[in-house]
């Protein structure tokens, strides 16, 4: 059976559209298209049902992607690490949200860089979500760190750790709003303050004003930056009222730098998952990563 046409196989599999796999591969649709069929015909079974967006495997596809994937994947490794038998190093390829990632699993992950004898490289991406699962679907990383638990059998996911929200502000602010008396109706007079976020969707506000407060916020944001440490540093400068994790706002807090306005009894939580390819903890390094992540998660919540 030619590689080139499994490879080509596991990335519709991965990508779930003939559209999606033909940019991945540097293909034309055509072409990708007339692969698929070749592959069925030798098999003598279909691989892929046709949707209208994208395709479905079949079972037989499925079992297909599930055996050849993982050896497709220890190729891609063999050729990203050469044949050097005396190199023991593996680069690993993280993706994950910028401040988690760089706050948290970066850190953690420098231990395996030391020269021990089991070395892994480091190279780490950033995205949402969804950009970080298609990346992972599709073969460009090995981890992924999500806050959204991809769906199906392609992908598994293990819970890494919560999130602790924090509704904060600088101490002048908290001294106008009076935190103090706040409560869970406190929701209305929060509303007058100016408000700093990542996104015109105000994402993490929202995500508290359901919890906390039962209600969707009646606010647009003042300033709004696309990364949470940013967003800290523009609530320090004291610009407004933002919903920061714990994590990333704890040293300013103990500072005097910000304050929390609310501590209300069951806090809104985040979780974030580590994702894999279901296979790939045949490569070592991918494994012990993995691995070392999820004991490093047991002090991060």
């Amino acid at each position: 059976m030619d590689i080139a046409l499994l490879r080509t196989f596991v990335t519709v599999h991965r990508a779930g559209s003939f559209t999606r796999a033909a940019a991945l591969l540097g293909l034309s649709q055509p072409a990708v298209t007339s692969q698929i069929r070749t592959l069925e015909r030798q098999l003598g079974r279909p691989l892929f049902l046709r949707r209208a967006r994208g395709v479905t495997p079949t079972t037989i596809g499925d079992e297909l992607a599930h055996k050849a994937a993982p050896h497709l994947d220890a190729l891609v490794e063999i050729t990203e690490t050469g044949l050097d038998e005396e190199s023991s190093v593996r680069t690993l390829h993280l993706a994950g949200p910028p401040e988690f990632t760089a706050e948290r699993a970066l850190p953690a992950l420098t231990a395996l860089t030391r020269d021990d004898g089991q070395s892994i490289a480091l190279r780490a991406s950033f995205g949402t979500a969804e950009e970080t699962l298609e990346g992972l679907a599709a073969g460009h990383h090995d981890l992924a760190i999500t806050t959204v638990r991809p769906r199906g059998t392609l992908l598994t996911a293990t819970p890494l750790c919560d999130e602790e929200h924090v509704l904060v502000a600088a101490p002048r602010w908290a001294a106008r709003i009076g935190s103090g008396k706040l409560h869970r109706d406190a929701a209305p007079s929060l509303e007058r303050f100016p408000v700093v976020e990542v996104h015109e969707s105000l994402p993490l506000v929202t995500r508290y004003w359901t919890a906390v407060f039962d209600s969707r916020p009646a606010v647009a944001g003042t300033v709004v930056v696309s990364d949470l440490r940013a967003v800290l540093s523009c609530v320090i400068a004291g610009a407004g009222l933002a919903v920061l994790p714990r994590y990333l706002c704890d040293a300013a807090l103990d500072r005097g730098e910000i304050v929390a306005l609310l501590d209300p009894p069951v806090p809104p939580l985040r979780t974030y998952f580590l994702a894999v390819r279901t296979g790939t903890f045949a490569l070592p390094h991918i494994a012990r990563a993995h691995e070392w992540l999820l004991r490093a998660a047991v002090d991060w919540s």
